[in-house]
């Protein structure tokens, strides 16, 4: 581990000069200048002591977990076909059934539904990319076309159609699909 430049990284992200960190750290700003480039090491109290000044502890500092992936793309999407539905369901984001919240991509052949769903907690949104659809909640019926959004709580059973095919994103929270 490269302590020196995670020192800076944390110093700048909470925007002190070396300076500033020495001063709080009762340093001299050479020793933080040195450290930084990692042309001296801290004792485990010096350490502690600059840590604290940066608002974070030995476990965390030295806790290197992966770093969380953030944009994905085509070659990430799961992706699967239901031939008797006449849909397919691409998930966006790699497994986001962990997430609050889960979007996909979803295309409806003409004639093309979904699955209907039961009532549950949580919120509905999808925005539609191309085509129209059908967004059947409880006993109401409501149309949306390319370009438009919607929005709803899942308090009844809900589902989609689409009588000349379309793709949406949808985004489900608490994760449904």
């Amino acid at each position: 581990m490269d302590i020196g430049a995670k020192v800076k990284e944390l110093r700048t992200l909470k925007g002190l000069t070396q300076e500033e960190l020495a001063d709080r750290a009762e340093l001299s700003k050479g020793f933080i200048s040195q450290l930084e480039r990692d042309l001296t090491s801290p004792s485990i109290a010096t350490l502690m002591d600059i840590l604290q000044c940066l608002g974070t502890t030995l476990g965390e500092f030295f806790n290197e977990t992966a770093e969380e992936q953030i944009v994905f793309g085509k070659q990430d999407y799961f992706e699967k076909y239901d031939a008797e539905l006449k849909n397919e369901i691409k998930w966006i984001i790699p497994n986001a059934q962990k997430n609050m919240m889960e979007p996909i991509m979803l295309t409806l052949e003409a004639g093309g539904s979904t699955y209907p769903d039961n009532p549950h907690e949580g919120e509905e949104f999808g925005y539609i990319l191309q085509g129209s659809i059908s967004i059947h909640i409880g006993s109401k019926i409501y149309k949306a076309k390319r370009g438009e959004s919607f929005y709803f709580t899942p308090d009844k059973k809900h589902y989609l159609t689409s009588k000349t095919g379309a793709s949406l994103i949808w985004v489900s929270s608490p994760p449904s699909f």
